[in-house]
Parts: structure tokens; sequence; C-alpha cells
């Protein structure tokens, strides 16, 4: 589905507090063989992507993936998310977004490996010395490149949502709406697993749009069962009405709720092989006026997904996402681009402007642009 094997997973009635949404995933059979959890930072994070590249950001806490190879079960070496009072915000270096810390043991930081992959988005910038883009373009491209995201703790009524509700037995994960938006969804191997890093969901990223629709937004509806007792005269009539109503739920969360995540299609690139399981990240089409998220996962030797966390773009972001790939798709040559996308030199100029990146282009050639948008006035 849309790249991601959900296979063993199965959706539970959703939990509603104000305007936040929990769906539980449930795993029909635990994974055994692969088993995460977390060692905490909670402090300013400094990663060294390369030698030439540093990604800068508030990093609560990493994931370690432990496996096995010979189908033994992995186990999980515990997690600790505990607040400690300190007068101020220490540093923390990393070494890579993710790093292999022993022979079966993998570090990686969860939602910052995707979010680095779409801040790499053709950072490199103009790859051909067009005349329209400055120095600076051509000797640094993107760099630096900014993201705004918040934790959960500041999308109103998602730390309530998390502490209120139980977990259900065999819950291996959960996906997380803001007025009924699909905000972000997050899959681990093993319920145990799930239980340990179940709060490090109030300190993961989320987007602008989630946390505005948090903000602004009204209490969602329940979506409450409604049995058709005009055909039920009998225990087993009950039964198979109750059933009927059990199975309806996944199909209409599947193809109404959560079809903007699995029936997309990513550009999936592969960080780290781990045994006979992948860690990867992923970027979406940047389709405009839709639905986009970024994340990363870890998939088995089938394909079948272990592990998932995803962010959703705001619109600004898929927009820049979207601009970036046509500029790039067209060697960063302004008038096959503006071709391309139906406006004028002059207009996709002034975009490029607006989406944050007018320092990319030569400052005369953005006053020309200027000067050619502009409607004489009368006298």
């Amino acid at each position: 589905m849309g790249g991601f094997d959900l296979t063993g997973l199965s959706v539970r009635p959703s939990q509603v507090w104000g305007g936040v949404r929990l769906v539980p995933l449930v795993r029909a059979e635990p994974i055994r063989t692969l088993r995460l959890h977390a060692e905490v930072y909670r402090s300013f994070g400094v990663v060294d992507v390369d030698h030439r590249t540093t990604y800068l950001s508030y990093i609560p806490h990493g994931f370690v993936a432990t496996w096995t190879r010979d189908g033994t079960p992995a186990a999980a070496y515990g997690t600790e998310i505990a607040e400690t009072p300190s007068s101020c915000m220490p540093l923390r270096f990393h070494r890579r977004m993710a790093r292999r810390t022993d022979k079966n043991r993998l570090r990686f930081l969860p939602m910052h490996l995707a979010m680095e992959g779409y801040l790499a988005l053709h950072f490199g910038g103009p790859r051909i010395v067009w005349e329209e883009w400055s120095q600076r373009a051509v000797r640094h491209g993107l760099s630096p490149r900014v993201e705004q995201a918040y934790t959960g703790a500041a999308v109103d009524g998602l730390a309530d949502a998390l502490r209120i509700f139980e977990i259900h037995p065999g819950q291996c994960g959960v996906l997380v709406y803001v007025a009924d938006a699909l905000a972000a969804a997050f899959v681990v191997p093993h319920p145990d697993d799930y239980r340990a890093l179940h709060p490090t969901l109030i300190q993961d990223l989320y987007g602008e749009l989630v946390y505005h629709y948090a903000t602004f937004s009204s209490p969602v509806p329940q979506f409450r069962v409604q049995l058709d007792d005009t055909s039920i005269t009998t225990l087993a009539d009950l039964r198979a009405e109750a059933t009927k109503q059990q199975l309806a739920w996944p199909d209409f969360h599947d193809s109404a709720m959560a079809s903007g995540l699995l029936d997309a299609t990513y550009d999936v690139r592969r960080v780290y092989r781990m045994g006979d399981y992948t860690l990867a990240r992923f970027l979406p089409g940047f389709r405009l006026k839709q639905e986009n998220h970024i994340g990363e996962l870890i998939t088995d030797r089938r394909g079948r997904t272990a592990y998932l966390k995803t962010f959703r773009l705001s619109e600004n972001q898929i927009r820049r996402g979207h601009l970036l790939t046509q500029l790039a798709g067209h060697d960063w040559h302004l008038r096959d681009t503006a071709a391309a996308l139906g406006v004028t030199e002059a207009q996709l100029g002034l975009r490029i402007e607006s989406a944050g990146f007018g320092a990319l282009l030569r400052e005369d050639v953005l006053a020309r642009y200027r000067a050619s948008q502009r409607t004489p006035q009368s006298r």
C-alpha cells in the first residue's frame, strides 16, 4: 500500500480526546527478532552528517535497534523517559544520523533521520552556472536550510490523549489524528517496545499544520457503532452484526482516513542494512494541495514494515519541496522550469523568493522580476 506493507497490523476502534483521535495498531504476531529501545538525551543536538554538513536540532532521544541473525528473540535493553531539572539546555554531539554501536545494535535519531533527508533535498543547488543564480547559490547551494517544527507537548490535547487512553493488548503502533487530519504514524516491532516508547510521542516533532489544527479546531466526533436491530432476533444474529461492524471500521479507516498516507508513492532511500532488516527514509511526491508525509521505516526481507515513523509536511513545506524538485528536474534552468509549471520566468523567480530561497538569485535579476510584475498605476 503506497510503499508500506503493513501485513500483520490491524486497526482498533479510535479513541477521541477533544480534537485528537488515536487509532491503535495491533499486531497479530509480534516481531521477536528485532527490538527497539530509547536512549534519552533531552538536549540540543549537533549531528555530523558528513565532513561538510552539520544538522542542528533539539533531539530528546535516540532509538537503538537490536536484532538477531539466527531467528532467536532479540531483547530490548530498556527505556527511561524521565524529567530531570536542568538550569540550561545541554549540548550533545552525535556522529551521523545512524551509527552502529555493536555487532547487532544500531543507534539512529528518530524523525531527525527523515527531516535531514527533507532538508538535504537538492541541497547542493544549481549544477550549471546559469547567469540568474547568485555566487552564494553556486558556492554554497541551499546552505543553511531551516525548517520549523513543534514538539508534541505544544500540540493541544495530545499529552492528555496519550496519558488517558489505555494501551491495547498486542498494540504495536498508533495513528495520531488532529482535527481528523493524519498527523503521524508510529509502528514498532513488539508490544513491549510500544509500551516503553509510547511516552516518546509527546517529545516527537509535529508540523506547523498539525499545531494550528490542534489550537483552533473543535472536538472531533466519536464513531459510534450502529447495529441494524431489525435483523437481529437471536444471539447468533447479534454476533454476526457485531462482526460486520468490526470489519467495517478498518475498511472505512484505510480508505477514507489514512488514504493520504497509504495510497501515496514515495522515494525510499536505504540508510543501513541490519541483518534481515533495512532502515530507510522516504520522501513524498510533493503533490500540491494534497497530504504529504516524510518519514523513516524498517522493513524485513519481504518488505513488511517492522518500524515506521512519519511527519506531515505543511503547505509551505510541500511547496518548497515541489519547487526544488521542479528546478532540479530541469537542471535549474529558470525558463525551462517556468514553462513546465505554466508560469512566466518572472513569476517563477518571485515564487523562489517567497519560498525563502531569494538569496539564491542575483539581486539585479530579482529586481527585474519584481519590476515586470508591477501593475502601472493610473495618474
